[in-house]
């Protein structure tokens, strides 16, 4: 890719030229008994401020190696992940404070209230305590759980584990989001709260990347794709350029014609 590629955010009239996420030829494989199996293969793509970024495909393309690549978690066998001007490999821990990560597998510590969740997170990622409760109470109102900041989180339903979760992710400001199938298991409500969630960090800058196999949902939420398949990305672009270099009208059918060929 370019050094000078732009991206062009129609809902912001303006032009973004920095980069706050770039991922140049990741490479990671995992030893099996019956040979070598590469998962992420030489992967590169770019997001910008305010970019929403679908890296999308089926289970076992790759989706979840490259973001425990980019977190930190995984060591590649090539390539690198830089995050806000910082490589992964270099300053992990750096990269770490940068990132913010939402699963649809994360937790809530049970024992604890709402708030003090909260706290101990933002301590983690060394925020200033006054700057933390203040950034607690605002998020609260964002995600509508200021009556559920002094329960004990094992008491609370799923929709809110889920809200919390959400705020659990930005307590520390970070300029980077990760969100890995953000939606699964949810109902209809849960799923229109992780929209609004996804166009809050639109609105207010966030680099976003949005891992999912739910490609429906994927058209309704991004901003630029990335059709990852046997850990390769085959097909990046908005949904108009894709559009225009496969001939389909939407990601399903785009999918299945990869996984045909």
């Amino acid at each position: 890719m370019a050094s000078d590629w732009v991206f062009w955010s129609g809902r912001k009239e303006t032009w973004i030229f920095e980069r706050m996420l770039i991922v140049e030829s990741l490479t990671k494989t995992f030893p099996l008994d019956e040979g070598d199996l590469c998962a992420v293969d030489h992967l590169s793509f770019r997001i910008h401020p305010g970019e929403v970024f679908g890296l999308l495909g089926p289970n076992g393309a790759g989706k979840t190696t490259t973001l425990r690549m980019v977190l930190g978690l995984l060591e590649p066998d090539g390539g690198y992940a830089e995050v806000d001007g910082v490589k992964t490999a270099d300053d992990p821990i750096a990269v770490k404070s940068r990132l913010g990560f939402v699963s649809a597998t994360d937790g809530v510590y049970p024992w604890l209230s709402v708030r003090e969740m909260l706290m101990y997170f933002a301590d983690l990622y060394a925020v200033d305590p006054s700057v933390a409760a203040r950034r607690c109470e605002e998020l609260s109102q964002l995600m509508e759980i200021e009556p559920l900041l002094d329960r004990r989180a094992g008491t609370l339903s799923t929709g809110q584990r889920q809200r919390v979760t959400l705020v659990r992710g930005l307590i520390h400001d970070p300029p980077v989001m990760l969100l890995d199938e953000p939606t699964r298991g949810l109902d209809v409500v849960g799923v229109q709260t992780i929209f609004e969630y996804i166009e809050h960090l639109r609105e207010v800058g966030k680099a976003v990347v949005v891992c999912t196999h739910r490609l429906d949902e994927a058209e309704r939420l991004c901003d630029r794709f990335g059709l990852l398949h046997r850990g390769q990305l085959r097909h990046t672009g908005t949904l108009e350029q894709l559009r225009s270099s496969t001939g389909r009208d939407h990601l399903v059918e785009m999918f299945v014609d990869l996984l045909r060929s």
